[in-house]
């Protein structure tokens, strides 16, 4: 519901219970004693004025209802202690349409059992006090009739609000659907052009050839096939500089694997091209033999490590020790999750090692 409609409504049920009070100013002068009829006014009036104040929220606080409840019992049993139960009091009964009024505005804040609880005294106590014939008169009917027809436009509402709700968001999960439907189809045209890309020249050669295949074709034939398993296995590691550098990397003979294991999906744009940015100069930079660029997705802090190795060539008359390898680290680069530089290390393998 929109605020003008909902304001509205409020003002409506003030001018309601202003002219109620109205009435039993006018008809001060019927009952025996004023003093119960001004109480029972002053208790109305808080009630109503404590309803109709803006909380925040549509649901009535507890308390509130537990006032009103309290309203509904003790206004009637103070008006008509002063009034004569055998004639038609007229307008002095003012309290009749009272409590209706302030019970309509209960249920619609969402406090039925309170407001039938409130309009059932209401409805025995006239009948009580009364008999049927006077308490008829009185539009104790009609006041029963108000807290019915609010309640069940009430329940109606709410299912409309939530027909409307469940109707959103079955708009917002279809949208989602077709986001990502259309990212799925852009990816995989993005991917087949990056494909055709790369092999349509190497197929060409190939069919130029009629299948046979010089050691460099071949060879490139697995370079270009390394490359092409870069876009599933690392596919967030790579952008079109890094791309060149892996393959460059690879023609000059070095292993390269581009593992992203996770973790880069959820930065911006902007950060990612750092990242991207900074892989490409760390393989332009590097003369290792192999090279292992990762994703780190349970860090904070580091977002990818680069690491290469290099190939040693030992002297052969020189025996090799239990922890010597065949391989020393040529760079070690950990780039900050936040895309700011970091610095490539560049390490030999000490004899201490």
């Amino acid at each position: 519901m929109t605020p003008a409609p909902r304001y509205a409504l409020v003002i409506l049920a003030a001018l309601f219970s202003a002219y109620h009070l109205l009435r039993a100013a006018l008809t001060l002068e019927t009952p025996r004693d004023v003093v119960p009829v001004l109480i029972a006014m002053l208790v109305y009036a808080v009630a109503s004025v404590l309803s109709l104040w803006p909380m925040g929220t549509t649901r009535m606080p507890s308390w509130l209802a537990s006032i009103n409840l309290a309203t509904a019992i003790i206004v009637p049993l103070l008006v008509t202690s002063q009034l004569d139960p055998t004639r038609n009091n007229g307008y002095a009964t003012w309290h009749v349409a009272s409590i209706g009024t302030l019970m309509t505005i209960t249920v619609v804040r969402q406090r039925e059992a309170v407001a039938y609880i409130g309009i059932v005294f209401l409805t025995f106590q006239s009948l009580l006090w009364a008999g049927p014939g006077l308490a008829l008169g009185m539009g104790v009917t009609g006041s029963l009739i108000w807290v019915i027809l609010a309640s069940v436009l009430t329940r109606s509402i709410a299912g409309a609000q939530h027909d409307a709700e469940r109707l959103t968001q079955a708009e917002h999960a279809t949208s989602d659907w077709q986001a990502a439907q259309y990212a799925h189809v852009h990816e995989r045209r993005r991917r087949l052009s990056q494909t055709g890309r790369l092999a349509t020249p190497m197929l060409r050669t190939i069919i130029a050839n009629g299948g046979r295949l010089s050691v460099a074709d071949r060879t490139e034939c697995r370079t270009l096939e390394a490359s092409l398993r870069d876009e599933i296995r690392g596919r967030h590691l790579l952008s079109d500089p890094v791309r060149s550098e892996v393959l460059a990397a690879r023609r000059r003979g070095a292993i390269v694997n581009m593992l992203d294991e996770g973790g880069l999906e959820e930065l911006d744009a902007g950060v990612l091209d750092a990242i991207h940015e900074q892989i490409a100069e760390a393989l332009a930079a590097s003369h290792a033999t192999r090279l292992i660029v990762r994703s780190v997705p349970d860090d904070e802090r580091v977002a990818v490590t680069v690491v290469g190795l290099r190939a040693v060539h030992r002297d052969p008359g020189v025996a090799a020790g239990p922890d010597d390898d065949d391989e020393e680290l040529d760079v070690w680069l950990e780039i900050p999750r936040d895309g700011s530089r970091a610095g490539v290390g560049a390490v030999g393998v000490s004899d201490e090692d």
